[in-house]
């Protein structure tokens, strides 16, 4: 590089000193913008995280639905070869089918409040479920 004095140009004090607060504004904003970014990433792998939790969630109460319905037809199954007669067999039946709607509209509660739980929005600070302002 010349040597200034040689060629007689020399950058202005004023011109220095402009340029170094341009850096430093520019190394500030990119911190700025780092920092912003670093924490939309946190946010967002929290919500990946709340959502992968919610259907496992999910699929395990269907599991364990099916895990019970299946359970109460074999139930049915053998209730049924052991009654005595065709009326036997039809009570059985009918106390099977209320004891089922039942269980099903239970399910069903499950699922939907589960589903509710996984629809709600996430604090974007903490990853966690706001609780629901509606009644």
């Amino acid at each position: 590089m010349a040597d200034p004095k040689r060629t007689g140009f020399e950058v202005p004090a004023q011109l220095r000193e402009g340029a170094e607060r341009s850096v430093e504004q520019a190394r500030n904003a990119l911190d700025t913008f780092m920092g912003a970014a670093r924490r939309a990433a946190e946010t967002l792998e929290r919500s990946a995280d709340t959502a992968q939790a919610s259907a496992r969630d999910a699929a395990q109460r269907t599991f364990s639905s099916a895990e019970q319905n299946i359970h109460a037809a074999l139930d049915l199954a053998t209730r049924l070869v052991r009654a005595k007669d065709p009326q036997e067999a039809a009570q059985i039946q009918a106390d099977f089918m209320r004891s089922q709607f039942e269980a099903m509209q239970a399910q069903m509660r499950e699922f939907g409040a589960t589903t509710q739980s996984a629809l709600r929005p996430t604090d974007a600070a903490t990853g966690t479920r706001r609780k629901s302002t509606e009644t």
